[in-house]
């Protein structure tokens, strides 16, 4: 009987989910339109693209992009100079202070176009989509808000390990040390 009532809404339930939507490959005109940003005279912050805005900002939300962001920086080995976050030859992105500025056109054009502190550009290897998806994958290293979608992520920068890799202790049950 509590099957027949309790099932209805568990369909309901189903019915509602929406799978994530995954563009494998962008349009040409769309594509070009995305590398279209405005800078600011001093090279930080401008405004992004009108395609990346009526796209929703899907290198921002979007799991499948930011976990290509993800590959994408160890393939081209950023971890090199900017360790997973903590910094090394390169600035630490998760300090909170960006000399470039966080936001997702100073990355972008940092990327792309690169900086005379040392940072290479880019542009030349990677298409205008795979700049953008690293650049939501940099975004989220040194997030401290919650991100509606998030990449799969390595615990390399964590102080201490999660509590579900912590070794195991018997507590109360290991004879006390003499």
């Amino acid at each position: 009987m509590r099957l027949v009532v309790v099932m209805p809404f568990a369909m309901l339930a189903l019915a509602g989910c929406q799978r994530e939507e995954r563009s494998l490959r962008l349009d040409p005109p769309v594509e070009a339109g995305l590398d279209e940003v405005r800078v600011m005279s001093n090279g930080i912050g401008g405004a992004p693209p009108k395609v990346y805005v009526a796209l929703g900002r899907p290198y921002e939300n979007n799991a499948f992009d930011l976990d290509q962001g993800k590959r994408l920086y160890d393939w081209f080995g950023c971890t090199g100079c900017h360790a997973h976050g903590g910094g090394n030859t390169g600035p630490a992105f998760l300090d909170g202070w960006w000399q470039y500025g966080a936001d997702p056109v100073s990355i972008f054009v940092s990327i792309r176009d690169g900086r005379t502190a040392g940072m290479p550009a880019f542009g030349r290897y990677l298409t205008t989509e795979q700049i953008w998806q690293l650049t939501g994958y940099v975004q989220t290293i040194g997030a401290y808000s919650a991100k509606t979608a998030a990449p799969s992520r390595n615990d390399e920068m964590q102080s201490r390990p999660s509590e579900n890799r912590a070794p195991a202790t018997l507590g109360a049950l290991q004879p006390p040390s003499r």
